[in-house]
């Protein structure tokens, strides 16, 4: 961990560096600061960009306090709620010959399972997720297309599920969409957010005041949705 000041603030940050050709900075829902870096990129420009952009850091720190303290992480055994499109539901465990995962009156019901068995209890909740993941996110990605007056140039070349630990989506140079599976249990209006976020970096790849002009022309209640998902995800 290393740290700068701004002003009378310290800012704390973590240093990554990639095979990659641009600096980025993210601030996680923790708080922390990650700065993403080419493995070429000298110290004094990892510094200059993170104090060029410290009033951004120092608001979404801020931003992100009101979330705090976050929700334990989820269990995987019976009783434990999990989330799916924003709502919850218990963990319900039985016996079986089949190991598979379904949805039944307000529960998520898992079979073949033993019922201390939390390994394999997570090992197929989370492959459950995935598979829906994979087909909510597919519908989402159709409909949300069609807020654009072009939508083909703004249909990305693929899309990918990738867990993330600092965002929920991005969008490649390529236009390769990767959307994080955990998104799956967040819902369906904050998902349509995250998607059209990125399907916006189609046209404007960076944050500029541009890119957020195009993102409140297409989805102006952005904002709500945002503060919605950080509220339900937190």
């Amino acid at each position: 961990m290393s740290s700068i000041n701004y002003g009378s603030t310290t800012i704390d940050y973590r240093l990554e560096r990639q095979p990659r050709v641009t600096l980025a900075i993210t601030v996680e829902p923790s708080g922390d600061v990650l700065a993403v870096a080419p493995e070429t990129a000298g110290l004094h420009e990892v510094e200059a960009l993170i104090r060029k952009r410290a009033r951004w850091i120092i608001r979404q720190q801020e931003y992100f306090t009101q979330f705090t303290p976050r929700t334990p992480p989820r269990r995987f055994i019976a009783g434990e709620t999990h989330k799916y499109l924003g709502r919850q539901y218990r963990l319900r465990i039985e016996p079986g010959e089949i190991r598979q995962v379904r949805m039944t009156r307000g529960f998520i019901l898992v079979s073949g399972a033993e019922f201390d068995d939390t390994s394999t209890t997570e090992q197929l909740v989370t492959n459950w997720y995935r598979e829906r993941a994979q087909v909510q996110f597919e519908q989402r990605l159709k409909s949300n297309l069609s807020r654009f007056a072009n939508p083909e140039e703004h249909r990305p070349t693929s899309l990918r599920l990738q867990r993330m630990t600092t965002c929920w989506g991005s969008m490649s140079p390529g236009g390769r969409l990767l959307l994080n599976p955990d998104l799956v249990q967040a819902p369906a209006d904050t998902i349509d957010y995250v998607i059209t976020h990125e399907l916006c970096h189609r046209a404007i790849p960076n944050h500029s005041r541009a890119f957020y002009g195009l993102q409140t022309q297409v989805l102006p209640d952005w904002e709500t949705r945002k503060l919605r998902l950080e509220r339900a995800m937190a």
